[in-house]
């Protein structure tokens, strides 16, 4: 069995459509795909409906970003059946994407009072969660004389005047949305934590899996965490993070990261059961 339980659709960041995500997972012999698009769960029906009649096996998922010890740390979540389309979960979600709207509203608004750099929201509307890159990006197509990092450190940093608060999820909070609405969690690419110990998130928090397979992993990130797992207990997932970019160093290809077939039926079993 070949699983890929972490990818990203049009939904979200990624480049191919849910529908064609899932071509290519059949291109790559993948047996079982996790849609686990950023924030939303609005690819995972157009992917079971495209799928319904082809060799593959769709599991409704999401990354929720949260926020821990100053920084970001994203969960994964699989849903063991349509609890997924709940008005409770949607409602929360868009009240998330509609927060981050007001907020880039504001940052625009106050660009132009403090520093007189005018900029439009339709400059930025396309992006499926708008945050602070988007609006430096939009600067620079306006053909303000500025790099990347000067507009963060002079415009938009937490220090500046323009600056607005973005509204967060603690890791808590995130953990019990999801498994309120019957999903599975795991801890997303654990390698790119630097400011939290994985060790003590995975043991004071009520995650059931651990990312150890993934798509930057070294042999020994991938070692040591699957030890941590069975350390707590923990199931694994494995993930490429595929976001259909070419030349993607980030992320690996759909389908690339194996997981062992011992680890990757107990993730089905606790899935299907």
């Amino acid at each position: 069995m070949k699983f890929d339980l972490h990818t990203h659709s049009t939904a979200s960041d990624g480049r191919c459509t849910p529908s064609q995500l899932v071509d290519k997972a059949i291109k790559n012999n993948v047996d079982f795909l996790a849609i686990t698009d950023h924030d939303t769960t609005n690819g995972i029906d157009e992917a079971l409906k495209y799928s319904a009649n082809k060799n593959i096996k769709i599991i409704p998922g999401i990354e929720l970003s949260t926020v821990h010890n100053k920084e970001s740390i994203h969960v994964l979540g699989y849903f063991k059946d349509e609890s997924y389309k709940m008005d409770t979960l949607q409602s929360f979600l868009q009240e998330l994407k509609e927060s981050r709207i007001n907020r880039a509203k504001k940052i625009i608004e106050n660009l132009k009072n403090y520093f007189n750099i005018e900029i439009s929201y339709e400059d930025i509307k396309d992006n499926y969660i708008i945050a602070r890159p988007h609006i430096a990006k939009a600067i620079i197509k306006r053909g303000y004389n500025y790099t990347f990092n000067e507009i963060f450190e002079k415009f938009i940093s937490k220090d500046s005047p323009a600056y607005v608060e973005n509204k967060n999820i603690t890791l808590e909070d995130g953990i019990k949305i999801l498994k309120k609405h019957n999903a599975i969690v795991s801890l997303a690419h654990p390698c790119l934590i630097k400011k939290s110990n994985v060790e003590e998130l995975i043991k004071n928090y009520d995650f059931d899996c651990i990312e150890a397979y993934y798509s930057i992993h070294s042999e020994y990130d991938t070692a040591k965490y699957i030890n941590l797992g069975r350390k707590f207990n923990k199931l694994l997932t494995c993930g490429s993070d595929f976001h259909g970019i070419e030349n993607d160093s980030k992320h690996s290809d759909l389908g690339s990261i194996i997981m062992n077939s011992t680890k990757a039926k107990e993730f089905l079993d606790a899935l299907y059961k």
